[in-house]
């Protein structure tokens, strides 16, 4: 560059000698696309004495930015990220007229229905009675990803729900037909 000319921007490549081949090594990519972290399989763990609970080291990083507890459908408590906890109930209200009854009863359901929280310094949230009561827990619970969230059961509730789903599973995926 000569003097008195201006900085320009560089760009960054993802590939290799002099951008004529692909990298051997991608190395991480920081797309948050493909950044975003999916809860998936199960954990048995205990509530303590104070009904907190300890969420898996491998998750406790997506809930940097907070936590939300909320009922769910089913029997049992979620645990969203703030972002994708308002993703979720952006996804069937937006939808709605703000004044129907339908709406209504939804945000009466999700929003009144889930707390904001944090992890403490130990990776744990509590979980309060409110929520307890919903999904009808007790001590043991079953951690579960979802991919999206994670729910937390009663042990007891979440091992009769697979037997249910166990013997629903086949007939359900055959009725979905073929997506392609």
């Amino acid at each position: 560059m000569q003097s008195g000319g201006e900085w320009g921007t560089v760009t960054t490549s993802r590939t290799g000698v002099a951008g004529l081949l692909p990298l051997r090594h991608f190395g991480p990519d920081t797309s948050p696309a493909l950044r975003a972290l999916a809860f998936r399989g199960h954990f048995d763990y205990s509530l303590d004495a104070k009904n907190r609970l300890n969420v898996p080291p491998k998750f406790r990083a997506a809930f940097s930015s907070g936590v939300v507890l909320a009922k769910a459908l089913e029997p049992c408590v979620a645990i969203w990220t703030p972002d994708a906890f308002e993703r979720h109930t952006d996804a069937f209200l937006s939808g709605l007229n703000p004044l129907s009854a339908e709406r209504r009863k939804l945000t009466r359901f999700f929003a009144g229905g889930s707390f904001d929280s944090e992890l403490d310094a130990a990776g744990r949230v509590t979980l309060n009675p409110a929520l307890l009561t919903h999904g009808g827990i007790s001590k043991d619970v079953v951690l579960v990803g979802v991919i999206d969230h994670l729910q937390v059961w009663d042990r007891g509730k979440w091992l009769a729900d697979q037997d249910e789903l166990s013997a629903e599973i086949v007939e359900i995926a055959e009725s979905l037909g073929n997506p392609s």
